[in-house]
């Protein structure tokens, strides 16, 4: 079955209420490797239920859809897929407990042609369920690898965020633990592939692999680093994913500072890959 571009563009998504308690939201700090250095105060904040803070990264894990394209009815070919790129506006920080409602639509697809797959964009839209509060709008691109030639428009594609030609200003290397991926699929995503080797192994990788949302989790841990570790500072990150990352992982990530922008790109120095590219994040005024 092939995509129907006009029936996948009007998909109807359910909407997803979530109540959420400050366990999740520790949870989801650990799962990127927050706490580490257990005499960080700095980091304890985000772990710890005194005075608990919340990651500017945390949405990404609330209201989730689910797997919607994996029904048939869409069309998609959802073995092939991959997690293109991912965005973050955050408007208002959500309560460390609290419960939330993820609208979720799709914005647009680009058929690159016969052999070059499609790509599907997204938005949900987070809001506080008690008081209607717009917390956080999410862009997402899916890289359909199987369903290109469907006879869709070509374009346009979303630019991304080039980083500058000159050396990094800062470089922030952050261990991630052996156990990342099972820590970060209690957060929401309970794909196997992050936990059973047997189903690593058959889509090509020699051991379960680590949440890419974990590794722009762990990359937003950087960034705030940067900003003294005040989740209300960054307004917008967004990422690109490139490689995998193999949970106990130090993933380093360079940031190139502008005007009130961070440009950043994310590598793991061992085996010289870059796993998260054309980063951009934008610092509150």
């Amino acid at each position: 079955m092939a995509i129907d571009y006009d029936r996948l563009l009007n998909w109807k998504i359910p909407d997803v209420r979530q109540r959420y308690s400050q366990r999740d939201t520790i949870l989801y700090a650990l799962g990127i490797g927050l706490g580490n250095d257990p005499l960080d105060e700095n980091q304890l904040r985000f772990v710890y239920e005194k005075s608990l803070q919340v990651l500017p990264t945390y949405p990404v894990v609330l209201g989730y859809p689910g797997f919607w394209m994996k029904d048939p009815g869409t069309g998609v070919d959802w073995v092939r897929l991959v997690h293109g790129e991912q965005g973050i506006q955050i408007h208002r920080l959500p309560p460390p407990e609290g419960q939330v409602i993820g609208c979720t639509r799709v914005t647009g697809i680009v058929d690159k042609g016969a052999g070059k797959g499609a790509l599907v964009y997204t938005e949900r839209e987070l809001t506080n369920a008690e008081n209607g509060e717009l917390l956080a709008t999410l862009t997402s691109t899916t890289f359909c690898r199987g369903d290109g030639g469907f006879g869709g428009p070509n374009g346009p594609v979303k630019p991304v965020p080039q980083l500058p030609q000159r050396p990094a200003d800062e470089s922030i290397a952050l261990p991630t633990l052996s156990q990342a991926a099972l820590l970060y699929r209690l957060s929401g995503d309970f794909n196997p592939l992050h936990a059973e080797p047997a189903v690593a192994r058959a889509a090509g990788f020699d051991r379960p692999i680590l949440h890419g949302l974990a590794t722009m989790g762990v990359a937003g841990h950087a960034l705030l680093h940067l900003t003294d570790y005040d989740p209300s500072a960054l307004s917008s990150i967004s990422v690109r994913f490139s490689a995998p990352v193999f949970p106990g992982e130090t993933l380093t990530t360079d940031v190139w500072k502008e005007d009130g922008e961070l440009f950043f790109r994310t590598h793991v120095a061992s085996r010289n890959v870059v796993v998260l590219n054309n980063g951009h994040a934008t610092v509150r005024a």
